[in-house]
C-alpha cells in the first residue's frame, strides 16, 4: 500500500511539473504566446470592428433613365429615399453607367427600359434590371432590397387606382389579401456579423490551439538532438502525467480565454446572447477539452516550428464552410459532411450558435454536446498513443546513446 502511495504521489508531482513547465514554455516562448493569448484577446476584437455595420446604407447607384416618364422617375425616387440606396449619378446610356462602376464609383446601376411606362399603361408586365458589384454582397442585398420594396409598394398603388373601390378598407383588400408580417427571427438587423462572428469565435478556440500547440511542439523537437516530442528527463516518463500535465495547462489558459471571447466580445460589440449561463458553461467544457487533446493529437506531425503555419492556417476558411453555418449543411456533399465530423469546430459552431444566438435548450443540443464528449474521448486515447510512443522512441535513442558512448 506504501508503495501504490508513493507511485501516486511521485504521480501527482510529475504531473504539477510538467504542468508548470508547459506554463513557463507558453509565456517563455513569444511564438506560442501570440497565438494562444495575444491572438484570442485582440482578432476577435478587430474581426468584430470590421464587421460591426451590420447594413450598409446609402449604396451608391447609377441611373439608366430610357422611359423618360413620370412613373420612371417616381419609381427612381422612392428609390433614393430608401435608407439602403442613393442615385448619384443619371447617365444617358449602360456604357456610362459601367465606366462609373469599373472606376468604383458606383456599386449599382438601375436601367429603366424604354417600354417602362407603355406596358404598365396597357396593363402589361413592366421589367426594371439591375446591376450590382458582386465583390460584395451586402451591395447586392442593398440593391435589391430597395427595388423589391418599391416595385412591391408601387404594385399597390397600381391595384388600387384599377379596381374603381370605393372604401379604404376595399383598397386595403385588393393591396393586400393576404396580411403578413416580416420578423427576422435571432438576427433581428438581418445583418452579416450576428451570423458569422460567433461561428468565428468557435474557430479561433481551435485554431490557435491548433498553431500554439503545434508551435510548441516543433519548438521541443527542436530543442531535441533526437528530434523527439519529450524532453529526456525523467519527470515525462509516463504517459498520462505528459497528457494531463500539458493539457491542465491549455484548459486554464483556454477557460479564460473562452469566457472573454463568448461573453465579453460578444456584449462589447452588442451581439445577440440569449443564451442560458448553464447551458453555455456545460456546453463549452468539452469543446475546449476536445479542442486540446484534437491539437495534441496533431502535433505529432509537426516536426519544425514553421510547419505548423502551413498545415494550419490554410484550413480556417474550409472548416467554417463544412460546419454548415457559412454554407447551408443540406447543400454539403456527403463525403465533406463526414470529413467535418473530424473536427471539434464542426459540433463547437453548430452547438455554440444554436445556444448563444438561438436560445436552444440542454435538450436541442444533445447530438453536438454528446459528439464533442465522443471528440474528447477518442482524441485524449489518441494523445496517450501519440505521447506513449515518443517515451519510447525518446528511451530508445537514450539507449542507443548509451550503447555509443560504451562502444
Amino acid at each position: 500500500m506504501g508503495q501504490i502511495k508513493e507511485i501516486l504521489k511521485d504521480g501527482f508531482a510529475d504531473t504539477f511539473y510538467i504542468w508548470w513547465e508547459e506554463i513557463k514554455n507558453v509565456f517563455k516562448d513569444t511564438g506560442v504566446l501570440i497565438f494562444v493569448i495575444i491572438v484570442p484577446l485582440f482578432y476577435p476584437l478587430v474581426y468584430s470592428f470590421l464587421y460591426s455595420n451590420e447594413t450598409v446604407h446609402d449604396v451608391p447607384a447609377a441611373v439608366v433613365d430610357n422611359s423618360h416618364s413620370s412613373l420612371s422617375r417616381e419609381f427612381l425616387r422612392k428609390v433614393d429615399a430608401t435608407a439602403d440606396v442613393a442615385i448619384i449619378a443619371h447617365c444617358s446610356d449602360m456604357k456610362e453607367a459601367e465606366l462609373l462602376m469599373k472606376g468604383g464609383k458606383v456599386y449599382g446601376i438601375i436601367n429603366m427600359p424604354e417600354d417602362f411606362s407603355d406596358n404598365i399603361a396597357r396593363g402589361e408586365q413592366a421589367k426594371v434590371t439591375i446591376y450590382t458589384n458582386m465583390a460584395g454582397l451586402l451591395y447586392y442585398k442593398a440593391m435589391l432590397t430597395s427595388t423589391t420594396n418599391v416595385s412591391l409598394d408601387m404594385n399597390k398603388k397600381i391595384k388600387i387606382e384599377r379596381a374603381g373601390n370605393t372604401t379604404d378598407r376595399e383598397d386595403e383588400v385588393t393591396s393586400t389579401p393576404l396580411k403578413y408580417e416580416d420578423i427576422s427571427l435571432f438576427n433581428p438587423f438581418n445583418g452579416f456579423a450576428s451570423f458569422l462572428i460567433p461561428a468565428v469565435l468557435m474557430l479561433i478556440i481551435q485554431q490557435t490551439l491548433l498553431l500554439g500547440i503545434g508551435l510548441a511542439a516543433g519548438t521541443a523537437r527542436e530543442n531535441n538532438r533526437f528530434g523527439d516530442l519529450i524532453p529526456m528527463s525523467t519527470h515525462y516518463h509516463g504517459t498520462l502525467r505528459i497528457v494531463l500535465g500539458k493539457s491542465m495547462c491549455y484548459m486554464m489558459i483556454y477557460a479564460v480565454i473562452s469566457a472573454y471571447l463568448v461573453c465579453v466580445v460578444l456584449n462589447l460589440f452588442g451581439f445577440v446572447q440569449i443564451s442560458r449561463p448553464f447551458t453555455l458553461f456545460v456546453f463549452m467544457v468539452p469543446y475546449i477539452l476536445a479542442c486540446i487533446f484534437f491539437s495534441m493529437t496533431c502535433s505529432i506531425f509537426i516536426h519544425h516550428r514553421e510547419a505548423c503555419f502551413l498545415i494550419f492556417v490554410c484550413t480556417s476558411v474550409p472548416l467554417l464552410f463544412i460546419s454548415g453555418i457559412s454554407w447551408p449543411g443540406t447543400a454539403i456533399p456527403p463525403f465533406w459532411k463526414v470529413i467535418s465530423w473530424i473536427f471539434p469546430s464542426t459540433w463547437g459552431i453548430r452547438g455554440f450558435v444554436a445556444v448563444n444566438t438561438m436560445g436552444a435548450t440542454w435538450s436541442e443540443i444533445q447530438e453536438e454536446y454528446h459528439m464533442l464528449w465522443l471528440q474528447t474521448g477518442i482524441y485524449f486515447v489518441t494523445t496517450c498513443i501519440v505521447y506513449r510512443w515518443q517515451i519510447l522512441s525518446s528511451e530508445r535513442h537514450i539507449l542507443e546513446g548509451g550503447k555509443n558512448t560504451l562502444g
